[in-house]
């Protein structure tokens, strides 16, 4: 992706509706394509749920993407009142410094218009480039509370913190609330997340307090 042209020539197609770019529901921007169970079963549930995962294309080319969810089939055990979820946002490195990250919350938040409000979650000292708390902090997102974990599996002793996210829709809405417990137990629908529990990881919690 070179000589960019300016962020009008950009679209966001969502692909749960259109097949054109099917293959990025059961894949990130990166890493392989592998169609695998625990994300098929969650798609199938999730989408006809109010479910939505899209792509900002630019000539041509994918550069970033956003999911997202009523709580009550979001990655995350988040709970609340007509809450939507992000459950990530990404720009690819190459493809940053034209807004498209604002591009496709802009887009959220416009089609979700009736949402009390949208929550998600931010890392803060991991080592992982996605979800970095200081990156949807400047969406917009505040943080309502956090957790000191360390993984159980991999970089064992390397603590960091996730943050629960949250940017109301208007001055009244309620806040989610977040089941910390849950959320140790790490997450089982993208095999990127930095949050990822494997399959083959047979104890509960991927995650432990710290």
């Amino acid at each position: 992706m070179t000589n960019m042209e300016p962020v009008s020539e950009t679209k966001i197609v969502d692909i749960t509706k259109n097949g054109e770019y099917e293959i990025y529901l059961h894949r990130c921007l990166a890493g392989p394509y592998r169609r695998y169970k625990r994300r098929t079963e969650y798609l199938r549930k999730a989408i006809p749920r109010g479910f939505h995962k899209k792509l900002l294309v630019f000539n041509m080319d994918v550069a970033g993407q956003i999911e997202y969810s009523p709580a009550e089939v979001s990655y995350y055990p988040i709970m609340g009142d007509n809450i939507m979820v992000m459950n990530c946002i990404w720009v690819l490195k190459k493809a940053r410094g034209h807004n498209f990250g604002k591009l496709l919350l802009e887009d959220f938040i416009k089609n979700e218009k009736d949402a009390a409000g949208f929550a998600t979650i931010a890392l803060e000292n991991h080592w992982s480039p996605w979800f970095k708390k200081e990156e949807i902090e400047k969406l917009g997102f505040k943080s309502l509370d956090s957790i000191k974990v360390a993984h159980k599996t991999k970089d064992k002793g390397r603590i960091f913190k996730i943050h629960f996210m949250w940017m109301p829709n208007t001055e009244k809405s309620k806040p989610p609330t977040w089941n910390q417990r849950k959320l140790l137990e790490g997450i089982t629908t993208c095999i990127l997340h930095p949050l990822y529990h494997p399959k083959t990881y047979k104890p509960k919690q991927i995650l432990g307090k710290s």
